[in-house]
Protein backbone atom coordinates (compact mmCIF):
# COMPACT_ATOMS: atom_id res chain seq x y z
CA UNK A 1 0.00 0.00 0.00
CA UNK A 2 2.87 2.39 0.72
CA UNK A 3 4.45 1.72 -2.64
CA UNK A 4 1.15 2.26 -4.47
CA UNK A 5 0.28 5.45 -2.57
CA UNK A 6 2.80 7.58 -4.45
CA UNK A 7 3.77 9.27 -1.19
CA UNK A 8 7.09 7.48 -0.75
CA UNK A 9 10.20 7.37 -2.92
CA UNK A 10 11.08 3.72 -2.41
CA UNK A 11 9.96 0.68 -0.43
CA UNK A 12 12.59 -1.98 0.29
CA UNK A 13 11.74 -5.48 1.35
CA UNK A 14 14.46 -7.51 3.07
CA UNK A 15 14.34 -11.31 3.08
CA UNK A 16 16.94 -14.02 3.84
CA UNK A 17 16.99 -15.42 0.29
CA UNK A 18 16.16 -14.25 -3.22
CA UNK A 19 13.35 -16.80 -3.45
CA UNK A 20 11.66 -15.48 -0.31
CA UNK A 21 11.85 -11.82 -1.33
CA UNK A 22 9.03 -12.33 -3.82
CA UNK A 23 7.80 -9.72 -6.24
CA UNK A 24 5.72 -6.59 -5.98
CA UNK A 25 5.92 -2.81 -6.01
CA UNK A 26 9.08 -2.66 -3.89
CA UNK A 27 12.84 -2.96 -4.21
CA UNK A 28 13.94 -6.50 -3.24
CA UNK A 29 17.03 -6.93 -1.07
CA UNK A 30 18.60 -10.05 0.43
CA UNK A 31 19.49 -9.76 4.10
CA UNK A 32 18.24 -10.58 7.58
CA UNK A 33 17.66 -8.77 10.84
CA UNK A 34 21.09 -9.68 12.17
CA UNK A 35 23.00 -8.72 9.01
CA UNK A 36 21.20 -5.81 7.44
CA UNK A 37 22.73 -4.43 4.24
CA UNK A 38 24.53 -1.10 4.49
CA UNK A 39 21.57 1.28 4.80
CA UNK A 40 22.77 3.25 7.83
CA UNK A 41 20.73 6.42 8.29
CA UNK A 42 18.78 6.04 5.05
CA UNK A 43 15.36 4.72 6.12
CA UNK A 44 12.49 6.92 7.25
CA UNK A 45 10.46 3.90 8.36
CA UNK A 46 11.49 0.37 9.31
CA UNK A 47 8.80 -2.27 9.87
CA UNK A 48 9.22 -5.84 11.10
CA UNK A 49 6.25 -8.20 11.41
CA UNK A 50 6.62 -11.39 13.46
CA UNK A 51 10.29 -11.92 12.65
CA UNK A 52 12.28 -10.53 15.58
CA UNK A 53 11.42 -13.46 17.88
CA UNK A 54 13.60 -15.67 15.66
CA UNK A 55 16.70 -13.49 15.98
CA UNK A 56 19.63 -15.09 17.79
CA UNK A 57 20.77 -11.65 18.95
CA UNK A 58 17.70 -9.51 19.63
CA UNK A 59 19.62 -6.55 21.14
CA UNK A 60 21.93 -6.55 18.10
CA UNK A 61 18.98 -6.69 15.68
CA UNK A 62 17.34 -3.69 17.35
CA UNK A 63 20.62 -1.78 17.21
CA UNK A 64 20.91 -2.47 13.47
CA UNK A 65 17.34 -1.31 12.88
CA UNK A 66 18.09 1.87 14.84
CA UNK A 67 21.22 2.51 12.77
CA UNK A 68 19.26 2.08 9.54
CA UNK A 69 16.93 4.96 10.46
CA UNK A 70 17.41 8.54 9.38
CA UNK A 71 17.09 11.16 12.13
CA UNK A 72 13.46 11.21 13.35
CA UNK A 73 12.85 7.95 11.47
CA UNK A 74 10.36 5.49 12.97
CA UNK A 75 10.76 1.79 13.73
CA UNK A 76 7.66 -0.35 14.25
CA UNK A 77 7.71 -4.07 14.96
CA UNK A 78 5.49 -6.91 16.11
CA UNK A 79 6.92 -10.07 17.63
CA UNK A 80 5.85 -13.03 19.72
CA UNK A 81 6.85 -12.63 23.35
CA UNK A 82 5.57 -12.50 26.90
CA UNK A 83 3.69 -15.65 27.94
CA UNK A 84 3.49 -17.13 24.44
CA UNK A 85 3.09 -20.93 24.66
CA UNK A 86 3.58 -20.89 28.43
CA UNK A 87 1.10 -23.76 28.78
CA UNK A 88 3.04 -25.96 26.37
CA UNK A 89 6.36 -25.08 27.99
CA UNK A 90 5.12 -25.96 31.48
CA UNK A 91 3.44 -29.19 30.42
CA UNK A 92 6.46 -30.53 28.55
CA UNK A 93 8.86 -29.55 31.33
CA UNK A 94 6.77 -31.20 34.04
CA UNK A 95 6.24 -34.39 32.03
CA UNK A 96 9.88 -34.81 31.02
CA UNK A 97 11.13 -34.07 34.53
CA UNK A 98 8.78 -36.66 36.03
CA UNK A 99 9.57 -39.46 33.59
CA UNK A 100 13.16 -38.83 32.48
CA UNK A 101 14.46 -37.04 35.55
CA UNK A 102 15.44 -33.90 33.63
CA UNK A 103 14.07 -31.57 30.99
CA UNK A 104 15.39 -30.34 27.66
CA UNK A 105 14.29 -26.89 26.41
CA UNK A 106 11.38 -27.74 24.12
CA UNK A 107 9.95 -24.23 23.60
CA UNK A 108 12.11 -21.26 22.65
CA UNK A 109 12.28 -18.40 25.17
CA UNK A 110 10.35 -15.22 24.47
CA UNK A 111 11.24 -11.69 25.51
CA UNK A 112 9.32 -10.05 28.36
CA UNK A 113 7.38 -6.82 27.79
CA UNK A 114 9.46 -4.79 30.26
CA UNK A 115 12.71 -6.27 28.99
CA UNK A 116 11.81 -5.29 25.42
CA UNK A 117 11.33 -1.68 26.46
CA UNK A 118 14.77 -1.73 28.08
CA UNK A 119 16.33 -3.24 24.96
CA UNK A 120 14.76 -0.51 22.82
CA UNK A 121 16.35 2.17 25.00
CA UNK A 122 19.66 0.32 24.94
CA UNK A 123 19.51 0.28 21.12
CA UNK A 124 19.28 4.07 21.13
CA UNK A 125 15.61 4.42 20.18
CA UNK A 126 13.91 7.55 21.49
CA UNK A 127 10.38 7.63 22.95
CA UNK A 128 9.96 3.82 22.86
CA UNK A 129 6.48 2.38 23.38
CA UNK A 130 5.75 -1.32 23.99
CA UNK A 131 2.27 -2.82 24.05
CA UNK A 132 0.90 -6.35 24.34
CA UNK A 133 -1.91 -7.97 22.37
CA UNK A 134 -2.93 -11.38 23.76
CA UNK A 135 -4.73 -14.06 21.77
CA UNK A 136 -5.87 -17.39 23.18
CA UNK A 137 -6.30 -20.21 20.66
CA UNK A 138 -8.12 -23.42 21.55
CA UNK A 139 -7.19 -26.92 20.43
CA UNK A 140 -8.76 -30.35 20.69
CA UNK A 141 -5.56 -31.87 22.10
CA UNK A 142 -1.81 -31.40 22.43
CA UNK A 143 -1.03 -33.05 19.08
CA UNK A 144 -3.30 -30.58 17.28
CA UNK A 145 -1.39 -27.68 18.82
CA UNK A 146 2.02 -29.13 17.96
CA UNK A 147 0.90 -29.88 14.41
CA UNK A 148 -0.24 -26.28 14.04
CA UNK A 149 3.13 -24.98 15.29
CA UNK A 150 5.02 -27.11 12.77
CA UNK A 151 2.73 -25.96 9.96
CA UNK A 152 3.67 -22.31 10.39
CA UNK A 153 7.36 -22.96 10.99
CA UNK A 154 7.38 -22.60 14.77
CA UNK A 155 9.10 -25.87 15.64
CA UNK A 156 11.85 -25.78 18.28
CA UNK A 157 14.83 -23.86 16.78
CA UNK A 158 17.11 -24.01 19.83
CA UNK A 159 20.65 -25.23 19.23
CA UNK A 160 20.82 -26.58 22.80
CA UNK A 161 17.71 -28.74 22.45
CA UNK A 162 17.83 -32.50 22.82
CA UNK A 163 18.35 -34.27 19.49
CA UNK A 164 16.45 -37.33 20.67
CA UNK A 165 12.82 -37.60 19.61
CA UNK A 166 10.28 -36.83 22.31
CA UNK A 167 9.35 -40.13 23.92
CA UNK A 168 5.76 -41.28 23.60
CA UNK A 169 5.30 -41.69 27.35
CA UNK A 170 6.58 -38.15 27.91
CA UNK A 171 4.24 -36.82 25.24
CA UNK A 172 1.29 -38.70 26.76
CA UNK A 173 2.09 -37.35 30.22
CA UNK A 174 2.46 -33.81 28.82
CA UNK A 175 -0.96 -34.15 27.20
CA UNK A 176 -2.41 -35.19 30.55
CA UNK A 177 -0.72 -32.33 32.42
CA UNK A 178 -1.94 -29.86 29.81
CA UNK A 179 -5.51 -31.16 30.15
CA UNK A 180 -5.34 -31.02 33.95
CA UNK A 181 -4.02 -27.46 34.15
CA UNK A 182 -4.98 -25.63 30.98
CA UNK A 183 -8.25 -27.07 29.70
CA UNK A 184 -11.48 -25.14 29.37
CA UNK A 185 -14.72 -26.57 30.83
CA UNK A 186 -15.55 -28.16 27.47
CA UNK A 187 -12.25 -30.06 27.48
CA UNK A 188 -10.49 -28.06 24.78
CA UNK A 189 -6.95 -26.88 25.51
CA UNK A 190 -6.04 -23.22 25.31
CA UNK A 191 -2.72 -21.83 24.12
CA UNK A 192 -1.54 -18.27 24.75
CA UNK A 193 0.06 -16.15 22.02
CA UNK A 194 1.29 -12.72 23.11
CA UNK A 195 2.15 -10.30 20.31
CA UNK A 196 4.39 -7.49 21.51
CA UNK A 197 4.15 -4.24 19.55
CA UNK A 198 7.11 -1.88 19.79
CA UNK A 199 7.77 1.51 18.28
CA UNK A 200 10.63 3.95 18.68
CA UNK A 201 12.26 6.86 16.89
CA UNK A 202 15.78 7.70 15.82
CA UNK A 203 16.75 10.68 17.98
CA UNK A 204 16.17 14.18 16.58
CA UNK A 205 16.37 17.69 18.06
CA UNK A 206 12.66 18.29 17.37
CA UNK A 207 11.53 15.48 19.69
CA UNK A 208 10.21 16.16 23.22
CA UNK A 209 12.90 16.08 25.88
CA UNK A 210 12.50 15.40 29.61
CA UNK A 211 12.96 18.40 31.86
CA UNK A 212 16.11 18.66 33.92
CA UNK A 213 15.81 17.45 37.53
CA UNK A 214 14.83 20.32 39.80
CA UNK A 215 13.37 22.48 37.03
CA UNK A 216 9.71 21.94 37.97
CA UNK A 217 7.70 25.07 38.83
CA UNK A 218 5.12 23.25 40.98
CA UNK A 219 5.66 21.01 43.99
CA UNK A 220 4.19 17.51 43.78
CA UNK A 221 2.84 17.85 47.31
CA UNK A 222 0.87 20.98 46.31
CA UNK A 223 -0.57 19.21 43.27
CA UNK A 224 -1.68 16.26 45.40
CA UNK A 225 -3.34 18.58 47.91
CA UNK A 226 -5.32 20.21 45.13
CA UNK A 227 -6.40 16.80 43.85
CA UNK A 228 -7.60 15.79 47.31
CA UNK A 229 -9.61 18.99 47.68
CA UNK A 230 -11.39 18.40 44.36
CA UNK A 231 -12.29 14.81 45.27
CA UNK A 232 -13.94 16.03 48.46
Amino acid sequence: MLAASGQVDCVIRFAPTEASVGSGAFLPAVGDLERLPAVDGRLDLAVSLLALQTANDLPGALIQLRRALAPDGLMMAAMLGGDTLTELRQSLTIAEAEIVGGASPRVAPFVDVRALGGLAQRAGLALPVVDLDRSVVRYADLLALMSDLRAFGAANPLQARSRSPLRRDVLARADAVYAERFADPDGRLHATFDILWISGWAPHVSQPKPLKPGSAMTRLADALKGSDAKSQ
